[in-house]
């Protein structure tokens, strides 16, 4: 089965689940007009499989398409970020 990316508001993360199960999460922070990314982890049992760079894109693809500046204080979707220069534009400038 296909992973999926979810946005779980009540928790404040978007999750990943691969066949159900719970795989890894991207922990954030509104704010107005952006969103700050705080932690990323992926399950040890599911590492090695790129569903961290697969959940690393599905979120800021979804901060794009909400028109939200990204503040990423998370090491990992910063990470992401600088390996993968189409996102360089949803950066926040402060």
């Amino acid at each position: 089965m296909e992973p999926v990316v979810i946005d779980n508001p009540d928790k404040n993360r978007f999750e990943l689940t691969v066949d159900g199960a719970l795989a890894g999460f991207s922990a954030y922070r509104r704010r107005e007009g952006g969103i700050v990314f705080t932690h990323t982890e992926i399950d040890p049992s599911f590492e090695g499989k790129g569903l961290g760079s697969r959940l690393a894109r599905a979120v800021l693809d979804e901060a794009r398409a909400r028109g939200l500046r990204v503040y990423a204080q998370c090491p990992f979707i910063a990470g992401y970020i600088d390996k993968h220069p189409e996102y360089q534009d949803l950066l926040a400038t402060s």
